[in-house]
């Protein structure tokens, strides 16, 4: 088994303690300084944390090993996945509000935590990225029953390969059970302006859906 060193975190918004926590997480080959940044254009009134992933590659972090574009290996994904869920049962203890925002690589990550534990998690934001399919983690009908999930693609992405991508979409659209919004994006691999519009409107909605106080 891997050990990974505890990991480093950028925090942006509110500091309180029962303030709902939204992690995001970067892509492949990024760190948690980049994405960070997003927050300044979310919601201030919740929580962000960006977390480090626990492996060193291409001058940055990756979050699992790769046996091709969007396919995780398996082992090194439940031993990721274990070590996040370490640090996330402390800075979240059972009852704080949770939603994952992922980009690319850190958007299968997302989906393989919120899959890999449904109740754990109120949403889940994929962002140009792939769920990791046969990658041991659960993808039967109605895994995700109840939980709130954003899927946004480019229309021109060519880095994540196009077959995940429509796999990706069709599973939560039509196999997951969760409750979707689906966002079409004509642009490429990344997060533009209209998709961060939509995610702030999404985040806010699925949280004070919750109970937050606006």
């Amino acid at each position: 088994m891997t050990t990974f060193a505890s990991p480093a975190v950028a925090w942006a918004g509110n500091r309180n303690a029962d303030a709902p926590l939204v992690v995001l997480l970067h892509g492949r080959g990024s760190n948690e300084q980049d994405i960070i940044a997003l927050a300044g254009n979310l919601p201030e009134r919740f929580a962000y944390a960006a977390v480090r992933a626990p492996i060193a590659e291409g001058g940055g972090y990756a979050w699992f090993a790769n046996r091709g574009i969007g396919r995780p290996v398996a082992e090194s994904l439940a031993e990721t996945m274990r070590w996040f869920a370490s640090w996330l049962d402390d800075a979240a203890p059972a009852g704080r509000q949770v939603v994952l925002v992922g980009f690319s690589g850190g958007a299968a990550f997302a989906g393989g935590l919120v899959l890999d534990s449904p109740s754990r998690y109120t949403g889940a934001a994929i962002l140009s990225g792939t769920l990791p399919f046969d990658a041991g983690v659960t993808t039967n009908a109605g895994r995700l029953d109840g939980v709130r999930v954003l899927v946004a693609q480019g229309d021109a992405d060519d880095v994540i390969p196009r077959e995940l991508l429509q796999r990706t979409w069709d599973y939560l659209h039509d196999g997951s059970g969760a409750t979707v919004l689906g966002v079409r994006d004509p642009g490429g691999h990344g997060i533009s302006a209209a998709v961060l519009a939509e995610l702030n409107d999404w985040l806010s909605a699925v949280l004070e859906t919750e109970g937050t106080p606006a």
